[in-house]
């Protein structure tokens, strides 16, 4: 049933994805391009986001577990860090160089572009090598 769920929600997402813009790569790069043609409309769709997500995540702050009796797991740590400000930065510049983020990229990559193919490559490579990084940073 969990899978099923897993399931359900990842295709709703990737649709949702989809029906945004977000995986189309013009459209992100015209909504990044603020001094020229900007495009505003992915805008709405984050602002869209963070007003459908807001009811939830206060909902779950508050509970121990989730509707599917696991325990919650919500980020407790709140504070500006050297790693966070670096990844997101790299992130930004991955997703400016590229116009794709991580959830679109995996939707289009069934299209079989090369571009594609070769982000979610570049992206687990990446995954890869801050798994080997955190091992060694851990006693």
């Amino acid at each position: 049933m969990i899978r099923l769920n897993a399931f359900v929600a990842g295709l709703l997402f990737g649709l949702g994805l989809l029906l945004a813009g977000m995986a189309n790569p013009t459209k992100v790069l015209a909504f990044l391009d603020v001094a020229g043609a900007w495009d505003p409309s992915l805008a709405l769709v984050m602002v869209g986001a963070i007003a459908i997500a807001f009811g939830p995540l206060t909902w779950a702050r508050r509970q121990r577990q989730s509707l599917l009796g696991k325990p919650m797991q919500i980020p407790t740590k709140r504070e500006l860090d050297r790693r966070l400000i670096g990844g997101s930065l790299l992130f930004g510049v991955g997703w400016g160089i590229a116009g794709i983020c991580p959830g679109p990229a995996v939707t289009i990559l069934l299209t079989g572009h090369w571009q594609a193919i070769v982000f979610v490559l570049a992206m687990l490579a990446g995954m890869w090598l801050f798994t080997l990084l955190e091992a060694q940073r851990k006693p």
